[in-house]
Order: C-alpha cells, then structure tokens, then sequence
C-alpha cells in the first residue's frame, strides 16, 4: 500500500479500498473478499425476489404481531437502551465507512468522465461499487432492528415507519438485479442521511439533546428530492431511448442510460411516496406541533393579560403582568 498526494485519484489521501479489502478479509476468515465479489442474480445470497419477499414478511409478521401480543397481554415496555445504543452507534459508523468507500470510487470516475457517464453508462456499474450497493442493501435488513426495539419499547409504529423500512429493502433488491449505475445517488445520499440519524438516536438514548432534531427530517427530505431529480432525469432518457427512439432528435437528450425499465420505474415509484410520506411526516411532527405551541403561549399570555384587566378594573391600580406571576 503506497501514500499518495491528495487528488481525484485518493481524495482521501490514503487509499481506503485496500485497507478496507484487507480487514474484511480477515474478519471474514477469506469467506467475503471485498475485491473479489461478484453480485450474480439467483446466485448470490439473497439476489432472487422470494427470499427478499419472505424476509419482509417474517419482518412485518413479527413487528405488528409483536406489537399486538404486548398489547393483548399488557407486557410492560422494555428498555434495553444499552443494546438500542449499541445498535445506533454501529449503523452510524458502517453508514460512514460505506459512505466513504463510495465517494473514493466516484471521485475519480465523475472527474475523469462527468456527472452524466457515473449515472448511466454501463462502465459505471464497477465491480468495487457493486460490491458497497450489494453491503448497503444486507445493511437493509439490520436496519429491521429499528421497528423491533419501537416494539419492544411499546412506542408507536407510523406507517412511514414499517413502509420505509420494508420498501427500501425491496428497492435496493430492484436496483441491484437491473444494473442501475445511477444507485450510487441515492445510496450515498442515503448513507449521509442515516451517518446524522443514527448518530442522533445514539445521543439521544445517552440523554443528550441537540438543537438539530428537526434538520434530521429536513435532511431526508432534501435527500428525496435530490434523488428524484437524477432518477427522473434518468428514467427520462430510458424510456425516449426504449420506447420512443423515433423522438431522438425531436426531445432533448443526453443518451441511453443502462439498468431495467423493471428498476427505473420501481425507483421512481418507491422514491417518490418517499417524499410524500416524508414531507407529510414533517407537517404533522413539526409544523403542526409549532402551531399548537404558539396557540398555547397565545392563550397562556391573553388569560394573563385578562387577568390584569380584571384587576384594574376591580381595584383601580395598575399592576404588570410579571407582578401577578409572582403572587402566584
């Protein structure tokens, strides 16, 4: 392993593939080599959809009848905050060594060959990327672990919950059998998203609060729109280039992008209720919330304010706000 100068080539400096496919390695005992992966549909541990389709069942099967049988039988909450930090601390980290595995892959490529060659062509879809969107997507199914302390906890499942959760694993399925070199946008904005909200889980199971609560859901929702952008940009160019060539020429374009129309259309479909469920989430949490706190300090300042009217009105002396606070 040799140093190199800061450049597009190492943006890190050091190379981190190496050393990454080197620990790995090890670890693994020479059963997983990082550098040797190959993601083969119906070969490769889970890359058929039965297994996907049955592991989101058995998961949605134990978080709402688990939720139920806590429920029926009245089993007190568990705590379990050391496991629930444990479980955050390690999301956020693998969130960030994957993150920053991709961003070494993509430098050089985006530098040498533009935005548009990392999104579409087919030389885009490397070996070394496959092999961080193949991890990213087994992360999915840890990421199952959530819900299950939400139940164990006995706090309450949205639907934006146990939807988003189930249809992620689904759609990192769907992308990986359709070949879609544009994975990389939503992955790495996805793993930037979750390096900020695993870690903001693990501070608050520490009971340290932090002013940024609310930028954890802006974040996500910038993320879906920003994914939409390039998957909708992308999928604009498939379907002119599959269905529609007698319009090359007529509607602008940029060329062919590879992947599946299968995986195109289940992107667009999967990210876009994403950002509806998301901003919708966002109105309820916080923007609602917002107004009914201004309400309540509205009310609390009128009775108040009512409060020295009735006063002077009975004694015929003035007497401030802050005064009757204090005789109370």
């Amino acid at each position: 392993m040799s140093f190199v100068k800061l450049s597009a080539d190492a943006p890190f400096v050091v190379p981190l593939w190496p050393i990454f496919d080197y620990a790995v390695s090890k670890v693994s005992g020479g059963r997983f080599i990082p550098s040797q992966f190959e993601f083969v549909p119906h070969q490769t541990f889970f890359s058929t959809l039965p297994p996907v389709l049955v592991a989101i069942a058995v998961y949605y099967t134990v978080i709402f009848g688990g939720d139920y049988i806590f429920k029926k039988f009245r089993i007190k909450p568990f705590v379990l905050n050391g496991l629930f930090q444990i479980h955050n601390l390690f999301l956020t980290t693998l969130s960030l060594t994957l993150l920053v595995l991709m961003v070494e892959q993509l430098a050089p490529m985006i530098w040498r060959h533009g935005l548009f060659y990392a999104i579409c062509h087919p030389d885009a879809w490397t070996q070394e990327l496959v092999t961080l969107y193949y991890l990213n997507y087994l992360t999915k199914f840890c990421e199952f672990i959530d819900t299950v302390f939400l139940v164990v906890k006995q706090k309450k499942l949205t639907f934006l919950h146990t939807y988003h959760h189930g249809a992620t694993a689904l759609l990192c399925y769907t992308q990986l059998v359709g070949l879609t070199p544009i994975s990389w946008v939503p992955i790495s904005l996805n793993l930037g998203v979750h390096v900020v909200m695993y870690w903001y889980y693990f501070l608050a199971a520490r009971g340290i609060r932090v002013w940024w609560k609310e930028w954890v859901t802006r974040f996500q929702i910038i993320q879906f729109v920003l994914d939409l952008g390039f998957v909708y940009f992308a999928t604009y160019q498939k379907i002119i280039y599959t269905h529609f060539p007698q319009l090359l020429g007529v509607l602008p374009t940029c060329g062919d992008c590879a992947g599946t129309m299968v995986a195109a259309y289940s992107g667009c479909g999967i990210l876009s209720s994403y950002l509806v469920l998301f901003i919708a989430f966002y109105i309820e949490v916080y923007r609602r919330s917002s107004t009914k706190k201004a309400k309540i300090v509205k009310a609390v300042k009128g009775g108040v304010a009512a409060q020295v009217n009735e006063y002077v009105n009975t004694t015929g002396k003035e007497k401030t706000p802050d005064s009757i606070r204090k005789r109370k």
